[in-house]
């Protein structure tokens, strides 16, 4: 790395410390040549990871997206957003460990729509009309029927006391 201010390549670090969210490292150092002092920062290069779109288009992988569409379908619904967020990173967690450097748009919609599933029945429809493309009201039938028929499989606790 060279000085900012004059380009000599040797410098001596004064300080090192991790920032406060702890995914980087802050040190302050002082040029050999010229002896200002600047900062840098230091943290790990993430893998980069790709979505292969239905026409064969790719781009990179964004939590963003995942969590501005889940966002989306549990808008005016009992879900805390923080509660979205933590879905969303865990999602790209799974992703990240098992499919590098690509993944297929249904691979990260399916799981998005089996998270949705497990929070809000509303949202998963939401998400699953716009996610499979419905076109008419059997779309929406469907889905919901399978919904049912999964909700049936768990059991559900009346409001109150579960004994």
């Amino acid at each position: 790395m060279k000085c900012p201010y004059c380009g000599n390549p040797e410098q001596r670090v004064l300080d090192s410390r991790p920032t406060r969210d702890e995914l980087a490292i802050r040190r302050r150092r002082e040029c050999m040549g010229c002896e200002r002092r600047f900062t840098t920062f230091e943290q790990v290069e993430r893998p980069r990871l790709f979505v292969v779109k239905r026409d064969g288009a790719r781009e990179e992988f964004y939590r963003e997206k995942i969590l501005a569409g889940m966002v989306t379908a549990c808008r005016k619904r009992p879900v805390a957003h923080d509660v979205l967020r933590e879905i969303a990173e865990r999602i790209e967690r799974d992703l990240f460990d098992e499919f590098e450097p690509e993944v297929t748009s249904q691979q990260v919609g399916d799981r998005v729509m089996e998270a949705l599933l497990e929070l809000d029945q509303v949202a998963f429809v939401r998400f699953a009309s716009v996610y499979q493309d419905f076109e008419s009201a059997s779309d929406f039938r469907s889905v919901v029927d399978s919904v049912r028929k999964i909700t049936k499989k768990i059991p559900i606790i009346a409001s109150g006391n579960p004994s």
